[in-house]
């Protein structure tokens, strides 16, 4: 059973592991930084109080990072997607919030749809000139009660 809590500084490992096998699986997305940096922006996020784990027998599986309303990074293990670990973090903050803003990337089907089905709406798309990966991007909000 999936259980969720909040991130402990023990948790960057595998925060930052997360991350980095996202990117070293997606073919679109430009890997810009080391593992070890991925794990140290992890300690960040953690530090900074904005993360919930997903775990399963006391193995992170998948992760948020959440500062007020902007959901800054919602990723799951590649194991575990589709066997909703994502819905299950998502709703925690959605019980927490009355809004939530993110932005995820164009070439991102998976993280579109999964938002939409959730209530989110699209609130703008841009050209990616403004992102690190220089990949076209889209801002997506949800209010609570629009599900």
């Amino acid at each position: 059973m999936t259980a969720l809590r909040a991130a402990r500084s023990t948790d960057a490992g595998k925060v930052g592991a997360i991350l980095t096998e996202f990117v070293a699986t997606t073919d679109w997305m430009p890997q810009l930084h080391t593992g070890a940096e991925d794990i140290a922006h992890a300690g960040q996020l953690i530090t900074r109080g904005w993360v919930t784990v997903a775990e399963v027998e006391g193995d992170v599986i998948g992760f948020a990072a959440c500062d007020g309303e902007d959901l800054d990074a919602l990723y799951v293990a590649r194991s575990q997607r589709g066997q909703g670990v994502g819905t299950a973090l998502l709703h925690h903050l959605q019980k927490e919030r009355a809004v939530l803003k993110l932005w995820t990337f164009q070439a991102n089907l998976a993280a579109q749809n999964f938002y939409l089905k959730h209530g989110f709406v699209e609130q703008e798309r841009t050209d990616g000139a403004s992102t690190d990966e220089g990949l076209p991007d889209i801002r997506f909000q949800w209010h609570k009660g629009s599900l």
